[in-house]
């Protein structure tokens, strides 16, 4: 059932100073598989609506909005030593609610909100150099926050998001090879913004997200390889699910997706994971932290971890990394 929520605030709001420090040990997580384990704290600013992606067991994350200031600097998450670096600030203006993605090695941060207005540039991460270089914006002027992206067979994706006036559901694609963007059709779903995708076996799978003070519940699957869109199930499809939501952070791991924390009328830590087999949804063990919205998720397949985000006007600095068929335990 579609739930009716306050509109959007754009984050430089002053939010009500709601903090809540939900943990998983609730007797309803005792029939629920998942287990978060502590990583390294970030060791900058705590932060929210960062870009990012994963290269080499590296995730690298940038930008984003600290309660006070919009930020460029760049940094660096090693998934197998558990550490974090510093890396060059990104070039463009300071920013949040950005999109990123990776192509072949390079990774991409574009878009976002500077605290004045919505921006349509982009720029190429080299992580063999540590350096940026500014590639096309989007065509005619176009411009977007809460969009969303992903690399996919070569190219870069991008839709969605909010244009200063309007929720918008155009995609774009974007050619290394040219520099350029093309406008695709076929989405056939409804406009949003904060919405999120993840990628299993080559098909990207996109939801979420709000339009109209709505949480939206329509479930897609887009081909890279035809560049078709397919509906699934809807995620109110079971009465017992729970999937909808915005500022999620959405991720593929062991060749399953998963959707976590987010927005649902306030910051929220629960946890689906998606079986592509079935086209189903199952509860896992919500995440450990405070409940957090507009959080990172860094996965390179076999490793996943979510970190960052807000709670109410609480920026986050903390990382934990998800074992989906573990049993919870609090003492790790």
């Amino acid at each position: 059932m579609k739930k009716t929520v306050e509109m959007f605030k754009l984050v430089f709001f002053i939010a009500i100073p709601i903090i809540s420090f939900y943990s998983c040990s609730s007797d309803d997580d005792d029939d629920e598989l998942g287990n978060w384990v502590d990583r390294s704290v970030f060791d900058g600013t705590p932060r929210s609506s960062v870009a990012g992606f994963v290269i080499d067991n590296i995730g690298y994350m940038g930008t984003g909005y600290d309660g006070d200031d919009y930020l460029n600097s760049f940094w660096a998450y090693n998934i197998d030593g558990d550490y974090w670096s510093q890396k060059a600030d990104f070039p463009g203006v300071e920013r949040n609610a950005a999109v990123g993605f990776q192509i072949d090695g390079k990774g991409y941060i574009g878009t976002g909100y500077d605290g004045v207005d919505e921006l349509g540039d982009f720029y190429s991460y080299d992580p063999s150099t540590n350096s940026w270089t500014q590639i096309a914006s989007l065509p005619d002027g176009i411009t977007r926050r809460s969009a969303v992206a992903f690399g996919a067979n070569g190219y870069g994706y991008f839709g969605t998001g909010y244009d200063g006036e309007n929720d918008m559901k155009d995609f774009w694609k974007y050619d290394p090879s040219t520099d350029t963007w093309t406008e695709l059709e076929g989405f056939g779903g409804n406009k949003r913004r904060s919405a999120t995708t993840f990628t299993i076996d080559g098909i990207v799978y996109f939801g979420t997200g709000i339009s109209n003070g709505i949480y939206l519940e329509d479930f897609w699957a887009f081909d890279p390889s035809t560049e078709t869109w397919t509906k699934k199930l809807d995620l109110d499809e079971e009465d017992d699910y729970n999937v909808e939501r915005s500022n999620a952070v959405g991720f593929e791991l062991n060749g399953y997706g998963y959707i976590a924390c987010g927005e649902q009328n306030g910051a929220t830590n629960t946890v689906w994971e998606y079986d592509p087999s079935t086209d189903t949804w199952e509860e896992k063990t919500s995440y450990e932290g405070s409940t957090r919205q507009d959080a990172i998720a860094f996965s390179n397949s076999s490793r996943a971890f979510i970190g960052m985000g807000r709670t109410g006007t609480l920026y986050l600095d903390d990382l934990d990394e998800f074992f989906p068929f573990e049993e919870y335990d609090d003492e790790d």
